[in-house]
């Protein structure tokens, strides 16, 4: 049920969003004042030697990629996660129903346990493979629904993306076995994190979003009326199956892009939408652009607390948002429930 107007709405969640990107900049292992952010900002667009280089090196080379990336993947799982619901009419839906997400984690754990480097894509060895297998598992899927039923429903596609990720999680399993030095590695990896990473994670993560974001949330008026029933968009004039084919694969790509980058993040497609749907109501109009600030707040949150909470030691973000997004989607489904 909508509290406030649309446009109190997006100042709110505006506000909300440079308070949380501040925040997170300001705080972790050493705590940096917001004046001295500005000033050590200021001096780099201007090209002036900065006085303290301890600090400017925290600030522009560790905390400033890891904040843009977190906010980033949050609003692309969370857009994607709108988009999946919508089309899906599932509450249960996010963008790794397809199991685009056990794609992309076979590809990382491809690339650790194997040290497979892939140096023409602009990201890590890891996040290169795990891309590379996202995309891959996305159209193997999309055949074999196909192949099963010519009109691509939903029903065939979703269980066609489970059964994909049983075999894959097998895969994964077997690897683990065969590899049992590389168990560390490969299970921080599958927990999610952005450590490490840099503006070149952030200008990919910018491009897709900027790409097959604009191409979901042009889909609003489609996923109402898909959001009503199928025979409803068909009465209306929606072409579904080539709506649902966009959404699949735009959903997917962010969703791919992201694991591929920070490794499989659990919840924030999931969680962010219903929260949001509180504010906005169901029209994907509304709900698509502010399911972006949502999505971008809730996993800039969830990654300060898996730097600070025990602090030097580094919580996977994917353990923080589980935490967090359980409480949450319980605490949403009980209220409705009760209603």
């Amino acid at each position: 049920m909508k509290i406030f107007s649309m446009k109190k709405i997006y100042v709110l969640l505006a506000l909300s969003l440079l308070l949380a990107l501040l925040l997170c900049i300001c705080v972790g292992s050493v705590y940096i004042p917001p004046k001295d952010i500005f000033y050590i900002i200021s001096n780099a667009i201007r090209h002036i030697p900065q006085e303290n280089a301890a600090k400017s090196s925290i600030i522009l080379s560790v905390r400033i990629p890891r904040v843009l990336c977190a906010g980033l993947t949050g609003a692309c799982l969370s857009l994607s996660g709108a988009c999946m619901q919508g089309l899906l009419k599932n509450p249960l839906a996010d963008g790794s129903t397809l199991g685009i997400s056990s794609g992309a984690s076979l590809g990382a754990v491809c690339a650790i346990a194997f040290g497979i480097r892939l140096p023409f894509l602009p990201i890590s060895q890891t996040g290169s493979l795990s891309c590379l297998f996202a995309f891959a598992c996305l159209f193997g899927i999309l055949f074999l629904s196909y192949r099963l039923d010519h009109t691509l429903s939903s029903n065939t596609v979703i269980l066609v993306g489970i059964v994909f990720s049983m075999f894959i999680s097998s895969i994964i399993s077997l690897i683990i076995t065969a590899f049992p030095e590389k168990i560390k590695s490969i299970t921080f990896w599958t927990f999610g994190s952005f450590s490490g990473t840099g503006y070149g994670d952030v200008a990919v993560l910018f491009t897709g979003l900027c790409i097959f974001g604009f191409m979901l949330l042009h889909l609003a008026r489609e996923l109402d009326a898909f959001s009503i029933g199928e025979e409803t968009a068909v009465s209306v004039g929606v072409n579904t199956k080539k709506v649902r084919l966009l959404v699949m694969i735009s959903s997917s790509f962010l969703v791919g892009l992201c694991v591929s980058i920070s490794g499989p993040i659990g919840f924030v497609g999931l969680v962010t939408p219903h929260i949001i749907r509180l504010l906005t109501g169901p029209s994907h109009k509304k709900l698509l652009p502010c399911c972006l600030f949502g999505g971008a707040i809730f996993a800039l949150l969830c990654d300060l607390l898996s730097r600070i909470l025990f602090s030097p030691v580094e919580l996977p973000i994917g353990t923080i948002t589980s935490f967090v997004g359980t409480i949450v989607f319980l605490a949403i489904y009980s209220k409705r429930k009760l209603h």
